[in-house]
């Protein structure tokens, strides 16, 4: 088999200065890179549409199919520009205020409703936990606070209430002009930062079909209350993402490691794509190997489930970003071909208008394992039918077949799915299937004599709904 399909995680590399450049995209996307990131928190919106045009551009050099993430800042909380960087020592007394102009004493924050979501004994976490408040009282929309943990606080700082942010906005104007701006390129994915409840990705996706588009949407799970609409919230997205580094500074780093396992559990039981994210490989930042302990967190998180890996700050910033994205697809050839990467590959087949698909998928699943098949060949238009497939984890790369451009880069996302443009929409007969054997032998890496499971519509292929299967053999 072709060297691109050594693997079955998917990994998500999140792009920045640090590879910046054709030269290394092509090198990440050679390396094992499937999914593209664009993080609007960081940047300008010209920025990320040269980066975003540039991807597209290797991509189509390479003719392969990768996808392209805008991930958005949601309403993340800073505090306000300071004239210089405030030491704050434990025990110190503080007072918060939204307010954008300078008063001596009183440390300005961008969230006007920092006042009514804070009650006396309610914690306010800044620069990512480093330096911790307790309140002590709210009097004239000012927090009054003192310092529980210490440190230097500099602008523009993030600041954390946790389980406290009942009026912040699902979707902020920056967000709306990059939902937009994804409509514009054409993006694969929209990842919603600080999901809280279902609502809030029903207002992401109305702002998405109110420009005329139908992006798929991956929740971030980065809230307490998130974790409490666990359900809820992975029913209505198309994806999700476990955002460990917010998500341990409003929980606890603690408790992060029971609630990834949850929410990769949900999603699976779900069938959704979830993503693991966050500090996976961060010593390689500037270190050209990661620690063990970074090395088993990765292993872990694919043996718990999960359909991706993410990488940060290792590609964004970091100065070993190829060696990161080759150390991360190491680790997940060498988990998926351990004993211990198994999986209970059954589901309920509840959904009566695609129990057909799924009953396809299933039956697929079990005849790769009699005839020792080397392959699956899923002919798909939407895609849905290969989905279900990616679901089961079958023990062999799924080559999905479009003749939709679009489909074939949402689905470089999708575990164990590698999408191939053909416009095949032809009757299955013999003169296709001598097609089929010349691109499984000269574009996968086949062998004359070996099986694969085929699955499509018919009478033709791709266009109408999946609706049979077939055990082929190369060359017969």
């Amino acid at each position: 088999m072709k060297n691109r399909f050594f693997k079955r995680t998917k990994i998500v590399a999140t792009i920045g200065p640090a590879v910046d450049s054709e030269e290394k995209i092509e090198k990440l996307i050679k390396a094992g890179v499937n999914v593209f990131r664009l993080n609007t928190s960081h940047e300008t919106m010209e920025v990320h549409n040269k980066r975003f045009d540039l991807i597209r551009q290797v991509c189509a050099k390479l003719r392969t199919y990768c996808s392209i993430m805008i991930d958005l800042q949601g309403p993340k909380i800073r505090v306000g520009n300071l004239e210089q960087p405030i030491n704050l020592e434990k025990n110190q007394e503080v007072i918060f205020s939204h307010q954008e102009n300078l008063e001596e004493g009183v440390i300005p924050v961008d969230y006007k409703g920092i006042a009514q979501d804070v009650n006396k004994g309610s914690k306010i976490l800044l620069d990512d936990g480093k330096i911790q408040a307790t309140v002590e009282k709210v009097e004239d929309n000012k927090v009054y606070a003192k310092i529980t943990h210490g440190g230097l606080l500099k602008s523009r700082k993030g600041l954390n209430i946790p389980g406290s942010t009942n009026s912040l906005e699902a979707v902020t104007k920056k967000d709306v002009e990059y939902i937009k701006f994804a409509v514009d390129k054409k993006a694969d994915y929209i990842a919603l930062s600080f999901v809280r409840q279902k609502e809030d990705v029903l207002l992401a996706k109305k702002y998405i079909n109110d420009y005329g588009a139908d992006i798929l949407v991956i929740s971030k799970m980065e809230k307490p209350q998130a974790i409490e609409n666990l359900e809820s919230i992975i029913n209505v997205s198309d994806c999700i993402m476990v955002a460990r580094g917010d998500l341990g500074i409003e929980l606890s780093a603690v408790e992060v490691p029971i609630c990834q396992k949850r929410i990769i559990k949900e999603c699976n039981k779900q069938k959704k794509p979830v993503i693991v994210a966050t500090q996976m490989l961060e010593s390689m930042i500037d270190e050209p190997i990661p620690t063990r302990a970074e090395s088993s967190d990765v292993a872990n998180a694919i043996l718990d489930g999960a359909d991706a890996v993410m990488l940060s700050g290792e590609t964004s910033v970091g100065k070993y970003a190829i060696e990161a994205v080759e150390t991360m697809a190491h680790i997940a050839k060498n988990t998926e071909n351990s004993p211990f990467y198994k999986f209970d590959n059954d589901f309920e087949m509840f959904d009566e208008t695609t129990i057909t698909r799924q009953a396809i998928a299933f039956g697929a699943d079990r005849m790769i394992k009699h005839v020792k098949a080397k392959a699956l060949l899923s002919f798909s238009h939407s895609g849905n039918s290969t989905r279900l497939m990616s679901r089961l984890r079958p023990s062999v790369p799924i080559i999905m077949v479009s003749d939709s451009e679009a489909t074939c880069k949402k689905m470089a996302l999708c575990w164990g799915v590698y999408p191939v443009l053909k416009n095949w929409d032809d009757v299955l007969n013999q003169d296709i299937l001598i097609n089929i054997d010349n691109f499984l032998i000269n574009e996968i890496g086949l062998n004359y004599g070996d099986y694969v499971i085929i699955t499509g519509s018919a009478p033709r292929l791709i266009t109408s709904k999946t609706n049979f299967i077939r055990v082929h053999k190369i060359g017969t």
